[in-house]
């Protein structure tokens, strides 16, 4: 009997990390990364081709989309970006011509999903930025929609967020309102892409674990963020609890993290490394928006610390980076394989502060933004990126490939390689 054990672990291992993943739409940050963080454990995450998902200039087919889904193995949790079936992806969401009755009926398959397959599902659905909404009334309707199902137990968690909100943004009152009439199994707070890799960290790691939070500025903290329209504290706060942490002000956690939102970079490489002689460490750089700080992360990579990191991210708002490297290191805490754990770090230095504190600035240079949807664009691309590599996390990593998948300089998808 002794002798099976392995080999029932590995089966359970393999269970835990089994997921099927209907992302917002087809960018690396709501397609690819979300995946990598579910797949950490090991296991079968399924996810659709990024040519099934939506695009700026293009919306997803919710039929072909609900095909695939129809399509995968029943038994693992869904963990799926409502907005992608009911509009075609988060840009649409903003300007769709549906009622909201045409899209709740394109969301009725979600609706009966776990009643027909077993499986439990994990939603999120977003209140659009403005102001590029069209018809916000319609969009809360599917909202408060949504929202109802879930009390009827169609979803086992349900995340209704909020997207950019800027100054004069109705969204924060929107979702002060929805909060109030929420059923239990209902969140609401600011956030967009980095929701489904919260709800994975939900779906494959659904018990309580601590985490003390340190910011490289307190006194900052207190103030109200852009894009979010809370204080930095707050959405920390909304992020731990959505990706299963409890925040804990004094005595041991199993993980801390580290908000760097100002101050100086280079102690705050030192304090980061003294913190890992403590045990687990997550960083979020928000100091700025969609731009990693390379004095604190060339700091951090001559410490040889960024290897022994839990997760990174510095590469969008605030929200996203201490959302996903919430969800991260709450995955990385079930005992990650440790070579898809380098590898992930990997990928997450690599795009968060090589491409967006570096590489995209110099590409902005070489090539004017209207002509990066060209393969001339793509070829510089490349070129430009591989002078910042080889990269040495645990691996030595080189850059294999790059593209700009939806043809602007925001976002790269790339492939590293390890040795």
């Amino acid at each position: 009997m002794p002798r099976s054990l392995p080999l029932l672990a590995l089966l359970l291992a393999a269970q835990a990390g089994a997921q099927t993943l209907l992302p917002l739409d087809s960018r690396p940050a709501t397609h690819v990364l979300p995946a990598l963080i579910a797949g950490l454990r090991g296991g079968d995450v399924r996810v659709p081709p990024a040519e099934l998902l939506g695009t700026a200039a293009r919306g997803a087919d919710p039929a072909a989309l609900t095909a695939w889904l129809e399509a995968q193995p029943a038994g693992a949790p869904l963990v799926v970006a409502l907005d992608a079936i009911a509009y075609g992806g988060l840009v649409q969401s903003r300007t769709s011509p549906l009622t909201a009755a045409e899209a709740l009926a394109r969301l009725e398959p979600l609706r009966t999903w776990a009643a027909r397959t077993g499986s439990p599902v994990y939603a999120f659905i977003t209140l659009p930025r403005e102001p590029d909404a069209t018809d916000r009334e319609r969009n809360l309707a599917v909202v408060q929609e949504v929202m109802r199902w879930a009390g009827e137990g169609a979803f086992r968690e349900l995340h209704v967020t909020w997207d950019d909100a800027l100054p004069g943004s109705p969204a924060p009152a929107e979702g002060a309102a929805l909060a109030a009439q929420a059923p239990a199994n209902v969140r609401v707070y600011p956030g967009a892409d980095e929701v489904l890799s919260l709800l994975v960290a939900r779906a494959l790691a659904p018990a309580e674990r601590t985490v003390r939070v340190e910011y490289s500025d307190p006194v900052k903290a207190q103030e109200v963020i852009r894009y979010e329209g809370i204080p930095l504290t707050q959405s920390v706060l909304n992020h731990a609890g959505a990706s299963g942490f409890r925040v804990v002000e004094v005595g041991r956690a199993d993980l801390t993290l580290y908000v760097y939102n100002g101050g100086d970079p280079r102690w705050a490489a030192l304090r980061v490394s003294a913190l890992l002689r403590g045990g687990p460490v997550a960083v979020a750089d928000v100091a700025q928006v969609n731009l990693g700080n390379v004095r604190l992360w060339r700091d951090l990579a001559t410490l040889r610390q960024h290897a022994n990191l839990r997760s990174l991210a510095a590469w969008g708002t605030p929200g996203n980076n201490v959302g996903t490297a919430l969800a991260h290191a709450r995955l990385s805490l079930e005992g990650a394989n440790p070579i898809r754990q380098d590898a992930l770090l990997a990928r997450e230095y690599a795009n968060d502060v090589i491409y967006s504190a570096e590489v995209r600035a110099a590409l902005r240079r070489a090539v004017p933004e209207a002509e990066l949807n060209t393969p001339a664009a793509q070829v510089r691309l490349l070129e430009i990126a591989r002078e910042y590599f080889p990269l040495r996390v645990g691996l030595t990593y080189t850059l294999e490939d790059a593209a700009l998948p939806w043809g602007r300089s925001f976002e790269w998808d790339f492939r590293l390689e390890g040795k």
